[in-house]
C-alpha cells in the first residue's frame, strides 16, 4: 500500500530488436535509439539520455515549486547537465564495480525576481527537496518479474 501522498507512474515499452524501442507514457510515444557508433542510427536520445531529460524535467519543476514558496519567479532556468556514464561492468570488459553514472554535474543558470541571497536559499533546497536526487542517491528497491510463456496442454 502507498501513503495517500505517493504518486504512481506507469511507463511501458516494446523493444523488436536492439535498438529502436518504443516508450509509452501516458498519451505520449518516444523513441529510443543507440547512436551510430557501435551499431545504431542515432534518430533518438538514447536511454541513458531519456534518464538524464527525466530528470531535468523534474529539477525545472522542483526549482519553480521552491521559489514560489518564498513568492519569487524563476524566468528563465537554465540546466545543464553532463555525467560520467561506464559501460565496462554492462559489457562484462573485467570492471568489478557497477555499469552506471559515476558522477552527475548540473548547472543551473537562472534569471529570478529575487536578490542574491534568497534565491541561493531556495536553489540550495532543490537538492533536499527534489524526489529523483532522492532515487538517485540512495537505494531503491527494484522487483523485476519476468512471467514465464503458458504452454498449452495438448488436448487428449
Amino acid at each position: 500500500m502507498h501513503p495517500p501522498e505517493a504518486l504512481i507512474f506507469r511507463v511501458s515499452s516494446m523493444a523488436e530488436s536492439p535498438a529502436p524501442f518504443r516508450i509509452q507514457a501516458r498519451c505520449t510515444t518516444v523513441e529510443g535509439h543507440k547512436p551510430e557508433r557501435p551499431s545504431g542510427v542515432d534518430k533518438a536520445p538514447r536511454p541513458v539520455e531519456h534518464v538524464r531529460i527525466g530528470v531535468g524535467g523534474f529539477r525545472n519543476v522542483t526549482a519553480h515549486l521552491i521559489a514560489r514558496e518564498p513568492g519569487f519567479r524563476i524566468q528563465p532556468l537554465k540546466i545543464k547537465r553532463k555525467g560520467v556514464l561506464t559501460l565496462d561492468h554492462l559489457f562484462d570488459h573485467g570492471d568489478p564495480g557497477r555499469a552506471g553514472y559515476k558522477q552527475t554535474k548540473v548547472r543551473l543558470s537562472v534569471d529570478a525576481t529575487a536578490n542574491k541571497a534568497t534565491l541561493r536559499k531556495g536553489l540550495a533546497r532543490i537538492r533536499d527537496r527534489w524526489p529523483v536526487n532522492d532515487h538517485l542517491r540512495h537505494p531503491t528497491p527494484v522487483t523485476i518479474a519476468v512471467p514465464l510463456p503458458q504452454r498449452k496442454q495438448p488436448v487428449s
